[in-house]
């Protein structure tokens, strides 16, 4: 639904209180923009990275598990799998196609032999840094005739907008999206 459909305009506030008779709230009215925003935003950058990190013989799935490990140093497979929002297993393999590329290595944890560690090797440190000066290229371009201060300020939005909503929406089990978020008052238990 757009936010200049009339309709949406005049009706009541989606699970919240009117602001005043049928009208939308100016924070409803704010977060629908948003949302159309941000749904925008992603979808132009999913399908760019599909297109241009795939050149580089990674997925998009395998450059964000590659940017953890360069950028974390050597994580667990626990705490990968937590930053980029996978169960464990599908961590595990998706790691398991970057050793077998050559981008990373396993080893244990020196002070527990359970644990599962993950480290870049050179080739995967030169990747990340192909890919990424790359992207930082084409981020250059879409920003050049941007002020400075508009382009500071934005930075620090959308790095503010992914802090909150990364505190929002992480679980302690893991999971990003949880079924709280979508209960009702008086729903009670499912």
């Amino acid at each position: 639904m757009k936010i200049d459909d009339p309709d949406m305009a005049n009706s009541a506030a989606p699970g919240g209180e009117d602001e005043g008779a049928g009208q939308v709230s100016a924070l409803d009215r704010d977060a629908a923009e948003l949302h159309t925003a941000l749904n925008d935003l992603v979808r132009v950058y999913q399908f760019r990275d599909r297109k241009r990190i795939c050149f580089h013989d990674v997925s998009v799935t395998q450059c964000y598990a590659l940017s953890a490990v360069v950028r974390e140093g050597d994580p667990t497979i626990n705490e990968l799998a937590e930053e980029l929002y996978l169960d464990k297993s599908t961590t595990s393999r998706v790691i398991d196609s970057l050793v077998r590329k050559g981008y990373a290595r396993r080893h244990r944890a020196v002070d527990d032999g359970r644990v599962v560690r993950v480290k870049p090797t050179e080739k995967g440190i030169d990747l990340f840094v192909t890919i990424e000066s790359h992207l930082i290229e084409q981020e250059k371009r879409l920003i050049a005739d941007f002020d400075p201060e508009v382009r500071q300020a934005t930075a620090r939005l959308i790095a503010r907008l992914a802090r909150a909503a990364r505190e929002r929406f992480s679980r302690e089990d893991g999971t990003c999206c949880g079924t709280d978020d979508l209960r009702r008052p008086n729903d009670g238990d499912w």
